[in-house]
């Protein structure tokens, strides 16, 4: 059971970059709308804010550092405290050719990991994801090969950036073990257990019960779930002893076959699950506290 004393991190992860503008039309693109999202979510509980940007004219996933600077510049314009938390998972999909499949098809954004973690480096937020996964997900592998999660690892951390390790299966978990005992991880970690991804772990209480057994004991973890599992697996987590992420990036519905308004309303419905199983949120200077940042 929960601690009742312990608060709880919220993240909110606002755009991600597989969700589909046609499938919201309110769905944040540009830097302004992904910053006025950010703005809202924090207002509405989130004390964390997981950040990807896009092409504002095609509305794909992007790299663009100039789009990073101009996000992080509106958010910090009027609000210092949120925690940023960037991605780095853009930059590792492969997606091999019919015709010979060593050859990279068109939408392939693997590239170096050190141009993966340019933005990182550049702006130095408090914390940001760094994937261990190695996946088919959508059209696309994924790939995260230790040695380049190891270059990112480094860089990251030689920017004073807390990275969130994801995890999106055991063997994840089993990669991330290894690293800690290598020293490449640094503990205390923070982890983030991803749930109901197509061929990764499965959106149930025994996957969940099982993988937040197996994390080492002076870790922060969280657990969050894809569609429809996003609020189940949001209080399952909570009732493990675990922190927990909504967010457009993950559910448009705010429940079944009704979208959501936008981001903060995702948020202030987890914190009504929060506060009813008696929890309470955490604000950002005290999620700044359990994590050590």
């Amino acid at each position: 059971m929960p601690n009742p004393k312990k608060k709880t991190i919220l993240t909110c992860a606002l755009t991600g970059n597989l969700t589909k503008p046609e499938q919201h039309p309110g769905l944040p693109i540009t830097p302004k709308q992904i910053a006025e999202a950010a703005l809202n979510a924090a207002k509405a509980g989130a004390a964390i804010v997981h950040l990807h940007v896009r092409d504002p004219e095609t509305g794909k996933g992007s790299m663009d550092l100039n789009l990073y600077e101009e996000m992080v510049g509106l958010i910090r314009q009027k609000n210092q405290d949120v925690i940023l938390n960037l991605t780095t998972g853009e930059g590792g999909r492969f997606i091999p050719s019919g015709h010979d499949p060593k050859i990279a098809a068109l939408g392939s954004t693997l590239c170096s990991p050190e141009l993966r973690v340019a933005h990182v480096e550049k702006l130095k937020p408090e914390i940001c994801t760094l994937d261990f996964n190695t996946m088919w997900s959508g059209e696309a592998v994924v790939i995260n090969t230790p040695r380049n999660v190891e270059i990112m690892a480094d860089r990251i951390y030689a920017a004073g950036t807390k990275p969130e390790i994801e995890l999106f299966d055991v063997g994840d978990l089993n990669m991330a073990l290894d690293f800690l005992d290598r020293g490449i991880l640094k503990a205390p970690t923070m982890m983030q257990i991803v749930m109901g991804v197509r061929y990764g772990i499965l959106p149930t209480p025994q996957s969940l019960m099982y993988l937040a057994s197996q994390i080492p004991e002076n870790t922060i973890w969280a657990a969050f779930g894809i569609g429809r599992h996003e609020f189940p697996i949001l209080a399952q987590s909570f009732l493990l002893g675990g922190h927990v992420r909504v967010g457009m990036e993950d559910n448009l519905q705010i429940r079944k076959g009704e979208l959501c308004r936008d981001n903060a309303q995702l948020v202030e419905k987890a914190a009504d699950i929060i506060d009813n199983l008696g929890g309470t949120l955490a604000t950002p200077d005290e999620a700044r506290k359990i994590l050590g940042l």
